[in-house]
């Protein structure tokens, strides 16, 4: 695979104590969020796609949204805001070496 290809990694790997594994990793620029409430079953969801797969987040079973459910919404809240804290420093020391390199 050349260098900066936008690519999705998936891996499932069988564990003797917890059982299956799966390990999913969206490598795209192509990838789009959303979240909103079904309407069918008013619950929320979170969604991650792109051209090559799809990734959904909700409550189980259309249940009552937890203290647990929040816990979690909370941890992505966090973890986003860290992911977009990164990139826009990056991007940020990538434009200032481009600024400053013309053979970058």
């Amino acid at each position: 695979m050349s260098e900066n290809q936008p690519y999705i990694y998936i891996a499932l790997s069988l564990r003797p104590d917890s059982g299956p594994h799966l390990r999913l990793s969206f490598h795209t620029p192509q990838l789009h969020a959303s979240a909103g409430i079904l309407t069918d079953t008013p619950r929320p969801y979170l969604e991650f796609s792109s051209t090559e797969a799809n990734v959904h987040l909700s409550t189980t079973g259309a249940g009552p949204v937890t203290d647990a459910y929040l816990a979690t919404a909370r941890e992505i809240f966090h973890a986003a805001a860290r992911y977009l804290a990164d990139c826009e420093c990056l991007h940020a020391e990538q434009a200032d070496k481009d600024a400053t390199d013309p053979a970058a």
